[in-house]
């Protein structure tokens, strides 16, 4: 995996939890909006909106990089539309960085797989 193609997964990685926390926050918003004198809908959702635009411009700079199958893109944004997917996309997104690390040890080192 080249420098390029790890930054843009771990683009993508940071901002997969932020963008489910602000989902989960702006979910917290609406509800209060409407049982409460409390609105912070607009200020929730413009930061909500911002994250998930990047989001899908991280996703697609990694998909175009990283050259995943339309199973596993279709699969990461499909987390982002969902209020907790954001921290599932993060954490396969780290397990899926290690992996590349280890394998980029191995080939170093001259090991090959069994």
């Amino acid at each position: 995996m080249d420098i390029k193609t790890a930054t843009a997964l771990r683009r993508l990685r940071l901002v997969s939890a932020p963008e489910a926390v602000s989902f989960l926050i702006l979910l917290v918003c609406s509800v209060l909006k409407r049982t409460t004198d409390f609105d912070a809908v607009p200020v929730m959702g413009a930061i909500h909106g911002v994250l998930f635009v990047l989001y899908v411009i991280f996703w697609a700079d990694a998909w175009n990089r990283t050259k995943w199958p339309l199973k596993t893109a279709a699969l990461y944004f499909v987390l982002s539309v969902l209020p907790t997917g954001g921290f599932f996309a993060e954490r396969k997104l780290r397990r899926e960085a290690e992996d590349a690390v280890i394998a980029a040890r191995a080939r170093k080192e001259g090991v090959v797989n069994a």
